[in-house]
This record gives structure tokens, C-alpha cells and sequence, in this order.
């Protein structure tokens, strides 16, 4: 593993310390310097050592500027004031008042630091132009407008540092927003998808295993007098479990990650699939007629799935809720949405039911378990319509019977199915 050699710094409160101690030896001991060998006015340890006291607290109060940048501009403003006010010999005692200056810049909050600076570098100027006023020779007054704009440009760079911490912080939190946003756009997705397999899966294994105990039951009760009808309600149970596993692989084939590989795929069933559904209802047991009309133009994929499988889903209610009885199925594309209509004829009787076969059961009635417990098949149909822009209605009619009702744009708002 590779290791990444991290640079050792000292805390901010170190750093600032050296830099008071460096700043405070500057100041002392530059001036001292400078003025070797000239006749001042007024020597540092005057007054009991003030010049003194004053540029070493203009340098100490440098260690406490980040923590209390006003209070510590404002020390060493008003020492430099009470220093050149009392004609104490010039050198570089302004270093610690530049730092302060530019740290209330800084680390200030824009306006308002911005405001005390303005202010107390106005009220620098002007101390220090009286203090010059009868300094001799003339030229040397040149110092006094240096530290004027020395302190202007300080507190312009602690506000160009400021700006640019502040634009980095803003990019850094937009930044960390738009990966939030795709995070949760991705959430988003995933969900979506989830509810849809959910659905796919619900529709596929719900009609395969209604249609697969119809036929079991037909089994069931030919076996012994009727072996080829029996047979043939064997083999509608092996076609009907085995386009639900080609459906299911289907479905689940977007969970793989073999890119390209599309082998035992199925296309997302459509209303092309239509008559093969109407046939296993057939073998069912239902009377089921199927009035179609051509669509004028091509259906959008999202609006043919979701018609099949809301075609599907009333289907499979009907087998499982009602038994044989007669269904019609309309699907009617007009020029904006079409529409789907599926309608049973309700229960028969079970003594002396019509069944064309005698041999074949009469339909079981549903108990009292099932119909407390609804299943989650009407929400699922209304759910995909409210995803295209459509709407449904289920509800018994008059004389018995049952009937679902969908309309799909053909131009939905969002295909997600």
C-alpha cells in the first residue's frame, strides 16, 4: 500500500507566537539600528522606557491575531499612534500593525472588518501627518505617507485572501451540493427501477401461478376419467411456467453486469403479445373476446407494456377471484391515449354450472381470508397508469360483474416502466 507523506506544521497558535517574537525583535532591534549614531528627539528608554514598551507590545500582540484580530489591530494602532505622537525615533515599528491590519482583513468578516480598517487607517493618517508635521528635513516625511499606504495595501491583501477564501468555500460547497444532488438523483433511479422489477415481477409470477392452479386443479379432477384433457392442462402448466422464467430472466437481466450479453432475453412484453394472453386464459377456463382496434401509428414501448400488463393483471384477478366466467377485453388507440376496458360477467353459480365439459371443476369460491386481505394488484395497474399521465377506475357493475377502466397518453410524461 502505498503510503502518502503528510507535511508536519505547527498549530496556528505556535506559528503565530514565533511570528510575535520575530516581529518584536524586528521592531526593537531594527530601530536601535537605525538610529545608532543620530541625535533624536526623544530616545526609546525615555519616560521609563515607553519606546521600548511600545514596540514590544505592537509585536507581542502579533501571537494573538487570528484569536482577537479587532482588539489586536486596534493595540497596535494606538501604539503606534502614542509612539510617533511622542517623537520617539522612526524605524520599523509599523511591522506589527501591518500584520494586525492585514489579519482584521483577513480573517474578518468582509464589511464590517472592511469598515474598522477604512476607519483606523484614516485615523493613522492623520495622527501620524500632525505627528510629521514639523519634522525636518522636509524629504523625511516620505516615511510617513510609506506607512499610509503600506496599511492600505494590507488590508487589501487580507481582503483578497478573504474574497478567495470565501469563493474557494462556496465552489467547495456547490461542489459538494451537485454531488449530492447526483447521489440522490441516483437514489432516485435505483428506486425507481426497484418498484418497476417489483411490478414486472408481481404481473409475471402473479398470472403464471393463477394460471398454473387453474390448470392444476383441471389436473386434478381429469386424471383418472379424462387423461388427455389432463395431459393438456399439463402442458398449458409447462408453457405457462416456462414463459414466466424467460419473463423473469428478463426482467432480472438488468441486474447483471455481463455488458452485452443478451442470451435468454425476452423483449419487455406488448400489446403484439396480446392474443397469446387472451389464449392462456382460454386454457384457462375463461370465455374471453378480444376487441382490437389497429392503432393509425406505431404505440410508444412504455404505453404497449403497460397495456399488456394491465390486460394481464385484470386476467389474472379474474382466474383467481372469479373462476370461468366471460371477460371482454377493448383496447381502443385514439389520436392522444388508449384505451383499455376489461369486463367479466361475474361468478356462476357453482351447482349446475354451464361449463361446456362436465369433467371440468366449477369454480371455487373465495374465502373470507382473501377478500379481507386485497392484493396489491389494482394498486400496481394505477400506479403504471399515474406514471404515463393516465388514469383507472375499477369497480363492480350493474348485473354483476367487474370491470377495469385505463387511459394512457400516448405521449407520456415520463417513461420509467
Amino acid at each position: 500500500m502505498e503510503h502518502r507523506v503528510v507535511p508536519w506544521r505547527l498549530p496556528a497558535p505556535a506559528q503565530d507566537v514565533l511570528l510575535a517574537l520575530f516581529i518584536t525583535v524586528m521592531q526593537v532591534q531594527g530601530t536601535i539600528v537605525r538610529n545608532t549614531g543620530e541625535v533624536v528627539q526623544r530616545p526609546l528608554a525615555d519616560l521609563g522606557n515607553l519606546g521600548y514598551v511600545l514596540l514590544i507590545v505592537s509585536g507581542v500582540v502579533v501571537a494573538v491575531r487570528r484569536r482577537w484580530p479587532v482588539p489586536a489591530f486596534v493595540t497596535a494602532a494606538l501604539a503606534s499612534l502614542v509612539y510617533f505622537g511622542l517623537d520617539f525615533p522612526d524605524g520599523p515599528g509599523w511591522l506589527g500593525l501591518f500584520v494586525a491590519l492585514y489579519t482584521l482583513a483577513a480573517y474578518g468578516d468582509g464589511r464590517r472588518s472592511l469598515m474598522i480598517a477604512g476607519v483606523g487607517t484614516t485615523v493613522l493618517a492623520i495622527g501620524w501627518l500632525i505627528a510629521a508635521a514639523d519634522i525636518e528635513p522636509r524629504a523625511a516625511i516620505g516615511w510617513v505617507f510609506f506607512r499610509i499606504g503600506a496599511s492600505v495595501m494590507s488590508a487589501a491583501l487580507g481582503e483578497s485572501v478573504r474574497s478567495r477564501q470565501v469563493i474557494a468555500a462556496e465552489a467547495q460547497e456547490r461542489a459538494e451540493l451537485a454531488e449530492r444532488t447526483r447521489e440522490e438523483e441516483a437514489r432516485a433511479r435505483v428506486d425507481a427501477e426497484r418498484l418497476r422489477i417489483a411490478r414486472e415481477v408481481h404481473d409475471t409470477v402473479a398470472h403464471a401461478i393463477a394460471i398454473i392452479n387453474v390448470q392444476s386443479g383441471v389436473t386434478a379432477h381429469v386424471l383418472d376419467k379424462r387423461p388427455e384433457v389432463a395431459r393438456e392442462a399439463l402442458r398449458a402448466i409447462e408453457q405457462t411456467s416456462s414463459r414466466a422464467l424467460r419473463e423473469m430472466r428478463a426482467i432480472l437481466g438488468v441486474l447483471r453486469d455481463d455488458d452485452g450479453d443478451d442470451d435468454g432475453r425476452m423483449p419487455y412484453p406488448g400489446l403484439g403479445q396480446i392474443d397469446d394472453l387472451t389464449a392462456k386464459a382460454r386454457k384457462a377456463g375463461l370465455d374471453i373476446k378480444l376487441e382490437e382496434t389497429p392503432p393509425a401509428a406505431p404505440l410508444p414501448s412504455a404505453v404497449g407494456s403497460a397495456a399488456y400488463r394491465i390486460v394481464q393483471e385484470s386476467i389474472t384477478n379474474v382466474v383467481r377471484h372469479v373462476g370461468p366466467t366471460r371477460v371482454t377485453v377493448a383496447l381502443n388507440p385514439g389520436i392522444e391515449a388508449l384505451e383499455i376496458r376489461v369486463t367479466d360477467a361475474g361468478r356462476r353459480a357453482a351447482p349446475g354450472h354451464d361449463s361446456a365439459d362436465p369433467y371440468l371443476p366449477a369454480p371455487q369460491p373465495i374465502s373470507s381470508g382473501s377478500s379481507a386481505k386485497p392484493g396489491r394488484g389494482i394498486v400496481g395497474m394505477r400506479e403504471r397508469c399515474q406514471l404515463l399521465g393516465g388514469e383507472l377506475d375499477a369497480g363492480p357493475i350493474s348485473g354483476g360483474g367487474f370491470e377495469v377502466r385505463a387511459r394512457l397518453p400516448l405521449a407520456p410524461t415520463e417513461s420509467r416502466l
